[in-house]
């Protein structure tokens, strides 16, 4: 009996294979594109590495001065607004004056009753001076007329009394005119005191710039040494950019250095390295580490360097004291 033939099913050996990922030439050139632009920036990082040191630790810094009041007093009126530019003397703040003018007139009247009792007592040393003078000449008459014996003892000794008690009260009116000029002087400063502090209740500013942190209202009692007014002054600014210590190797005040301010991404400021700090951040902070006490973990610190700019910025790239900027400076 004839056996039937045997079919055989040809193999493929593809089974498995997606032949289109397997020659897709599309990721190859990805990969390779990828791969390419990892290997430039890697090389720019690395090229850059040598000629700069760089820190985004850094901050536009300023000068802050704090606006107090001198005198306490009830506030009359505040001329100042946030953000508002001001020039050094402006009044921001006006206090009530009425009790400070009423010292001021108490101390005026104490100075002009002073100076009378100056002409007062100048008067009565003058007087005082005059009789001496001429108990003094009596006296040198009878000492002749005496030792010629026209007159008594007694008589004498009277007249010589005389002259004595004219010489004391002489010399005490003498010391009232001091005294008296003494008091003026004193009554003097007192007024001018009261007019100095009558001048506190006009609050100035003392540099120009702008007002950024205003804590007072009309109406408000304030006390002496109280801050009311916070202004940054407008005529510098600069960068502090806190470096890791193993990066102030090549760090030299007057290398140039290019700003990036965060606000102004597409914009470059230049500047130069002025000076670095003495100390690091952490040992100026309320509690500085102490590494002789307890276990010892070794924290990179960072020391802040000033930066200046050489370029002063334009008018549409206003900087403020705070704003976060990238710092790169040039070591080679």
């Amino acid at each position: 009996m004839e056996q039937p033939e045997s079919t055989t099913i040809p193999q493929n050996k593809s089974i498995g294979k997606d032949p289109a990922k397997a020659s897709n030439p599309l990721r190859i050139i990805i990969a390779a594109v990828v791969i390419a632009v990892a290997l430039i920036w890697g090389g720019k990082a690395l090229y850059h590495s040598f000629l700069y040191v760089e820190t985004d630790n850094a901050q536009i810094e300023g000068d802050v001065y704090s606006v107090i009041s001198r005198i306490p007093g009830k506030v009359q009126e505040v001329l100042a607004n946030d953000n508002q530019q001001v020039h050094k003397g402006d009044t921001l703040i006006r206090l009530e004056v009425a009790d400070y003018e009423v010292r001021r007139d108490i101390a005026a009247a104490a100075v002009e009753s002073a100076r009378a009792s100056v002409l007062a007592a100048e008067a009565n040393a003058g007087a005082a001076s005059a009789t001496e003078r001429k108990l003094d000449a009596d006296l040198r008459r009878n000492s002749t007329l005496r030792g010629q014996d026209v007159i008594s003892q007694a008589e004498f000794d009277a007249i010589r009394a005389g002259a004595e008690a004219s010489s004391a009260q002489h010399s005490s009116t003498v010391g009232q005119q001091k005294a008296a000029a003494a008091q003026l002087r004193l009554k003097e400063a007192e007024l001018r005191n009261a007019e100095l502090q009558l001048s506190y209740t006009n609050i100035i500013a003392p540099a120009s710039g702008h007002i950024s942190k205003k804590n007072i209202e009309p109406g408000q009692y304030v006390a002496p040494g109280q801050q009311l007014i916070a202004l940054v002054g407008s005529s510098d600014l600069w960068v502090v950019a806190n470096f890791k210590e193993t990066q102030l190797e090549k760090i030299r005040p007057g290398l140039p250095v290019t700003i990036r301010v965060d606000a102004y991404p597409d914009k470059e400021f230049k500047g130069k390295v002025e000076s670095l700090s003495s100390g690091t951040g952490a040992k100026f902070s309320l509690l500085p580490p102490d590494n002789a006490s307890g276990n010892f973990i070794k924290v990179t610190q960072r020391v802040p360097v000033k930066i200046v700019f050489t370029e002063k910025p334009d008018k549409n790239h206003q900087l403020a004291a705070g704003m976060n900027v990238v710092v790169d400076i040039e070591i080679k």
